[in-house]
């Protein structure tokens, strides 16, 4: 029988730092067979971070399941790469193989003293032009309006292992005075089935300011969203948008949670992004 588990026993990461400061908090749970459903979601509720992360080896790999506290994600970017800076102080550094629900990804972990960079292969991209009444939502939503969007990335599905939609801001003030209604968001979530909002100013062609609501988890925002960089990431690749190769985006400032993500985009239409940054401990208090 599993010994019952604390929240004691949850490891606690921020990933996407920037140096010492700012990432994502997720939590990790690394043990040896997934604890049953209701207890990892029982779990991630206490832990309160917008995701926890939890695995158990399986095979040559791990088998890795994630929550919000509200409910189960199908992928998690900055959870995989909390897991990675784990796995990577745990077994060295090195690839680890995960068996998510719906695919199979890699994360790399590499110790650089007190951090660990961390690289997540995601899983298939896809991307379609938004529905116009899932952008005329979104725009009710947020209170913005047509003219406020940038031209140059029109509204866009984007997958990456979750859908979110993307949203392109012609200037940034009007990504910084991003505001909504947690219920409201939740329901359009719902409706549309999207895990997350990307909402994104482009300050050039390579480097992209990003706020991402995160209502279907029950979060307002978090402040360094991997699997959403990664739909971003394949949806420019896919309109044609001139990115050289990879992106860096900024992401948190506006929540004094300032986060740092770079993404490396292939030619394949639906080929996996390569997801980039560091993570730092936090306190397990």
């Amino acid at each position: 029988m599993m010994t019952a588990i604390t929240t004691k026993d949850i490891l606690r990461i921020a990933a996407f730092s920037d140096g010492d400061a700012g990432g994502n908090p997720a939590g990790v749970w690394i043990g040896p067979a997934l604890p049953p459903v209701d207890e990892m979601q029982r779990l991630a509720r206490a832990v309160g971070y917008s995701e926890t992360a939890f695995a158990a080896k399986e095979g040559a790999g791990w088998r890795v399941r994630y929550f919000s506290p509200a409910s189960e994600v199908p992928f998690c970017g900055h959870a995989t790469i909390a897991l990675g800076a784990a796995l990577a102080q745990r077994e060295g550094d090195g690839v680890f193989a995960l068996t998510l629900n719906a695919a199979a990804i890699t994360v790399e972990g590499r110790r650089e003293g007190a951090r660990v960079a961390a690289a997540l292969q995601s899983p298939p991209t896809w991307s379609r032009p938004a529905e116009p009444d899932l952008v005329a939502d979104a725009l009710l939503l947020f209170g913005y309006h047509a003219a406020d969007l940038d031209p140059r990335i029109p509204p866009g599905l984007a997958h990456a292992g979750a859908n979110h939609l993307v949203l392109a801001l012609a200037g940034r003030d009007l990504l910084a005075a991003m505001r909504y209604d947690l219920d409201a968001g939740r329901a359009l979530m719902a409706r549309h089935g999207l895990t997350t909002i990307v909402l994104v100013w482009a300050e050039h062609a390579r480097k992209f300011h990003t706020r991402n609501p995160f209502a279907s988890g029950g979060v307002y925002e978090d402040p360094a969203t991997g699997a959403g960089t990664a739909a971003l990431a394949g949806y420019l690749r896919d309109i044609g948008w001139p990115h050289g190769g990879a992106i860096d985006v900024v992401q948190g400032e506006d929540m004094g949670m300032r986060s740092l993500l770079h993404a490396e985009i292939g030619r394949e239409k639906s080929g996996s992004i390569r997801v980039s940054g560091t993570a730092r401990r936090l306190s397990d208090d």
